[in-house]
């Protein structure tokens, strides 16, 4: 098979990012028109889309290898910076992870582009919010193509700068400003922890490979072997070099992923333009950390399976927290955010309630929390995507992110509706649509792994239907909001921003009659863990009928009872559960104080014990030592200065005196 074209999917966008970018930054002289700029980014992320289905259908269409498990391809792999056997390699990888995400970044920043004719229409700095999207598209792409950990850190580190750019789009705000330097540092501080883990990982093995044994990569003709890990060096120097580094590199997806504590930068990220929300929440930024485990993920089983347990406690954690913040949350899309914590969330425990096998690896019945945890990502990506698109609507309707301001919407904005309870079906986990597939194998999965954790993440999937649906009643029935609308009528937005919508709906639903019939019939299908199975075969899924009936069960009562208590004009039972536990509701409103928490440790901790002091020791120690330097350069030279006084007879005189002396000395040493 020949890939050779899937160089462009990466340089497209960043041709695309120079075109549109590189006049707007000249003046607006030379910048091109709204329409031109938005036609080049959008058909150019129209051609990478195109291509990766391409990829995508080759890919998977094209015969296995001999143990059943597909190929992992490398079309391109250049050797950027050689260091003995360590050395640094920029190129192109392709296999199970990186082809579906190919299909979630491309398919969902296509309709982010297309959406944005219509919500962006008229802003301005509209050419420079399209350079910025194409960017943001072309970082991500590298991250998931990347070959090599050091490759995926370069990208991982755009896609930061990427996300500041947007979040910071609006900078004439101050609370943008403020939420874009807030997620630039606290990655930033997350990444630290990647690149130590990167360094231990790299001196140790003496590779950046992302696993030591058992992956087949097929490299193009004329391309350089990736360079093989030492295991016995790192053996050698104690059993707990790897777990470490793994350990390090997990903080900094855990920061990318928005992961208790380090979650506190996403919901301030709302402060972009909502597209920028959908395409960070759903195919970008958030999942990175997710891919940089899976990724790692044989890593992980063959060294370091007991730190595994770090994942699923950070996971578990923050799936509840997030859920019951986005209980009591009145933003619309910060109640969006506080799910997007809390399904990465999921996608996290997922990954970490694999078990090794016994012959090491996977075997094929412990590999079904990897597969749901990547088939979570895949269907999420579609929906959350969607339900942050409509709520873009939605703001562009009313003028507010309050649900204040919203209620009876249905009968202005009927597609929107629709999309909106299509996807919130999904995410509730309602069978024949997407979501209800992936959570309910994640859920089997933690089943498999214990009792305790597979019912805390079913409480957890409840808490998820019960605010969607709170969402949903509180935005399209509820108590209209007359004297607002009155003012600002309700609509339904225009066909380029409803086509998306409508798009990633059909998806969510396609998909999902497709995969609850299958998993029902146990069709065999090609399985993300098979990459990764000490059998080498793909995945047969087969529900676990009781925990399906069961989450499916659990799931309707949580929206019945968002319906009983939220759909009404008037809510009674809300305002008598909010009288009953205000310190509660307050608490979940104002998320647990934890941005309060972060003031005072960097404020009183750290600027008062830390930083003043640094600051003293930059200022009165290292800056008194090179005036003190700079003072005695200065005195010396006027010291000697008159001895450059031009008088040739001073010059005699020292000349003299000079010869002399040494005369005298060289007789003493005689």
């Amino acid at each position: 098979m020949d890939f050779t074209y899937s160089l462009w999917i990466l340089l497209l966008p960043l041709i695309s990012f120079l075109v549109i970018g590189l006049p707007d930054f000249a003046g607006n002289k030379y910048a091109w028109s709204h329409k031109t700029a938005g036609l080049i980014g959008t058909c150019s992320i129209g051609i990478v889309t195109i291509l990766s289905y391409i990829t995508a259908f080759q890919y998977f269409t094209a015969p296995r290898l001999a143990d059943g498990t597909y190929a992992t391809l490398v079309p391109y792999n250049y050797t950027w910076l050689p260091l003995g056997t360590l050395h640094f390699d920029l190129g192109i990888l392709l296999d199970p992870i990186s082809v579906m995400m190919l299909i979630v970044i491309s398919t969902v920043s296509l309709m982010v582009h297309i959406y944005s004719f219509g919500y962006m229409h008229g802003e301005k700095g509209f050419q420079r919010y399209y350079a910025f999207l194409s960017l943001f598209t072309m970082s991500m792409l590298g991250l998931v193509l990347a070959t090599n950990i050091f490759q995926m850190y370069m990208f991982w580190e755009l896609v930061g700068v990427s996300s500041y750019l947007l979040i910071g789009f609006y900078y004439g705000l101050h609370a943008a400003v403020h939420a874009s330097k807030k997620a630039f540092i606290v990655t930033r501080f997350a990444d630290m922890f990647f690149l130590i883990g990167i360094l231990i990982f790299g001196y140790y093995t003496g590779s950046f490979n992302f696993s030591f044994t058992g992956t087949k990569v097929i490299m193009a003709e004329g391309m350089t072997a990736f360079s093989v890990c030492d295991t016995a060096r790192a053996a050698a120097a104690g059993g707990f070099i790897l777990p470490t580094a793994l350990v390090l590199m997990f903080i900094g997806g855990a920061g990318k992923s928005a992961m208790f504590p380090l979650h506190i930068w996403l919901p301030d990220a709302m402060e972009g333009p909502t597209p920028v929300s959908a395409l960070i929440h759903a195919a970008t930024m958030v999942v990175a950390g997710v891919v940089q485990i899976a990724r790692l993920f044989p890593i992980w089983i063959d060294y370091a399976p007991q730190t595994m347990e770090v994942i699923v406690i950070v996971g578990a954690f923050t799936a509840f927290y997030a859920a019951a913040v986005a209980c009591a949350q009145s933003d619309i899309k910060r109640v969006l955010a506080f799910s997007t914590i809390s399904q990465i969330a999921f996608m996290m425990v997922a990954l970490g309630v694999c078990l090794p096998g016994h012959n090491g690896g996977l075997d094929n019945h412990d590999q079904l929390g990897y597969m749901a945890s990547l088939f979570h990502l895949f269907t999420h990506a579609m929906f959350k995507a969607c339900l942050f698109l409509c709520a873009g609507c939605i703001i562009h309707a009313v003028h507010s992110n309050e649900m204040s301001a919203m209620g009876g919407l249905k009968k202005y904005m009927p597609i929107t509706h629709a999309t909106f309870l299509i996807s919130c079906l999904a995410i509730a986990g309602i069978p024949f649509f997407s979501g209800f597939s992936s959570k309910d194998e994640i859920i089997t999965a933690c089943f498999e792994y214990s009792s305790v954790c597979g019912w805390w993440m079913t409480a957890v999937a409840a808490m998820t239907a019960f605010y969607m649906f709170r969402l949903y009643y509180g935005i399209f029935w509820g108590t209209e909001n007359k004297k607002l609308h009155a003012e600002h009528t309700p609509h339904e937005a225009p066909a380029t921003m409803t086509f998306p919508l409508i798009f990633l709906s059909v998806i969510t639903v396609g998909v999902g009659i497709f995969t609850t019939l299958g998993g029902f019939l146990g069709w065999n299908w090609a399985s993300f863990g098979s990459i990764i199975s000490a059998a080498g075969t793909a995945y047969t899924v087969h529900f676990n009928t009781q925990i399906a009936i069961t989450s499916t069960v659990i799931a309707i009562v949580s929206i019945a009872l968002a319906t009983y208590i939220y759909k009404g004009e008037k809510q009674p039972i809300a305002d008598k559960l909010y009288a009953t536990f205000p310190r509660l509701h307050r608490w979940a409103y104002k998320r647990f104080y934890m941005d309060e928490v972060y003031m005072f440790v960097t404020h009183k901790i750290l600027f008062r014990f830390v930083s003043k002091p640094v600051a003293w020791i930059d200022e009165h120690i290292i800056n008194g030592l090179i005036d003190f330097t700079a003072w005695g350069a200065n005195e010396a030279g006027e010291t000697i200065r008159p001895w450059q006084s031009g008088d040739v007879r001073q010059y005699a005189v020292w000349f003299l005196t000079g010869t002399v002396a040494l005369t005298l000395v060289l007789l003493c040493i005689l």
